[in-house]
């Protein structure tokens, strides 16, 4: 395996306990992954996937184990939540993993699940990703010839954000 070359403190390249080590997070994916965390030497893993159910680590439902295994096996977990997905503009063909934002509901959910499981830290997918339909940043209605990018009406366009900054004060109180 080419990252426990890297990633394991007896690998042929090991970064560990050198200049260059470093915390190392990979991606969970698929069921039955946790072999692959064992023997590749990641310090944790996170899921990415901010549609709900798109990949076994995006499924909440999951989330509780997941944690409980990280735990048992000295890994970080980190669970990403999103406020809901649609890339149809560039992936049309993928319109069965959009989720509705449904006024805020989406996120919350998602963020309250990602609380709930009690890991360390929570990943939040979106970062100007308007083609994907999971920005948090302000948005006001745009509207070209060929598309619509989506706002957050009747919601303030500082909504996100809002909500953002009140889920990170509850989960930063269960860490206290």
């Amino acid at each position: 395996d080419e990252w426990a070359e890297l990633l394991q403190p007896d690998g042929k390249i090991t970064m560990r306990n050198t200049p260059c080590d470093a915390l190392m997070i990979g991606l969970w994916v698929k069921k039955g992954e946790e072999d692959f965390f064992v023997r590749s030497g990641f310090d944790g893993f996170y899921t990415y996937f901010g549609a709900t159910d798109f990949t076994y680590g995006s499924a909440p439902a999951n989330w509780h184990g997941m944690q409980a295994w990280a735990v048992e096996h000295k890994k970080i977990f980190i669970p990403c939540v999103g406020p809901g997905y649609i890339d149809t503009r560039v992936r049309p063909w993928n319109g069965k993993t959009a989720r509705d934002r449904d006024k805020g509901k989406y996120y919350d959910d998602m963020f309250k699940q990602a609380i709930d499981c009690k890991a360390p830290f929570i990943g939040i997918t979106s970062f100007n990703e308007w083609h994907e339909g999971t920005q948090i940043e302000p948005a006001v209605p745009f509207r070209s010839k060929a598309f619509r990018y989506l706002d957050y009406s009747p919601l303030a366009p500082d909504y996100y954000l809002a909500r953002t900054a009140y889920w990170v004060s509850r989960f930063a109180k269960t860490k206290k």
